[in-house]
């Protein structure tokens, strides 16, 4: 049986959040897909992670056996966090964009769970596995457009997840999701509608995708 972990960073709920409605769609197919398969969920928005602090990060540089009752206590939430990843055969993770940058809760995943020599370094224990980012958007950053120089979260989560973790990623784009609420971008609303429908579409065909590839 298959393992998916799903890491949503949203502060809005399912109903009010691009990134939310492509995860749960995602979900929604792998489970049909896969039922018998385990779901692991972490809502960072309803129950955030403490950032990252010199306790936790000291902790993670140091034998364990010298480690003091608070860095066991920092290290095993870490740990916790790094075998859940490591457990799970796929990933999908809900990256709105906030203020040209991903959420600060998903910012504290990350730096919880990047652990040298573990997850991260030559022998990256969750090396290969597939990850799906839904990187909403409320309006586009795509190439040619004028906002391409502040697309700061494919580049970054890139550059984390493949470059440091090993993943391989795949990113699904909502984009343009101000466009129903902002009578300023009322004449993209068509698109946005459009890119909406591509990005369950692939969630869709995506999680069918690798359920297939599992259970091969």
């Amino acid at each position: 049986m298959a393992t998916l972990l799903l890491i949503d960073s949203s502060v809005f709920p399912e109903g009010g959040s691009a990134s939310r409605a492509v995860t749960a769609a995602f979900r929604k197919t792998w489970e049909e897909q896969h039922p018998d398969g385990t779901v692991i969920h972490r809502d960072l928005a309803a129950d955030p992670l403490p950032h990252l602090d010199a306790v936790a990060a000291s902790a993670g540089f140091s034998d364990p056996a010298t480690h003091t009752p608070e860095q066991q206590a920092a290290f095993a939430l870490r740990t916790q966090l790094a075998e859940e990843l490591e457990q799970a055969d796929a990933i999908v993770i809900g990256a709105p964009m906030y203020n040209f940058t991903i959420p600060s809760t998903l910012k504290a995943w990350l730096d919880q769970v990047i652990i040298m020599g573990r997850t991260i370094g030559e022998n990256a224990s969750a090396k290969g596995k597939p990850v799906v980012v839904v990187a909403s958007r409320g309006g586009s950053y795509a190439p040619g457009t004028p906002r391409e120089p502040f697309e700061y979260v494919q580049n970054y989560l890139e550059a984390v997840l493949n470059g440091g973790f090993g993943l391989e990623v795949e990113f699904i784009v909502p984009e343009l999701t101000m466009a129903p609420s902002n009578p300023a971008m009322a004449e993209l609303v068509p698109l946005f509608e459009t890119s909406r429908a591509k990005a369950h579409e692939q969630a869709e065909a995506k999680a069918k995708e690798l359920v297939a590839r599992f259970a091969a």
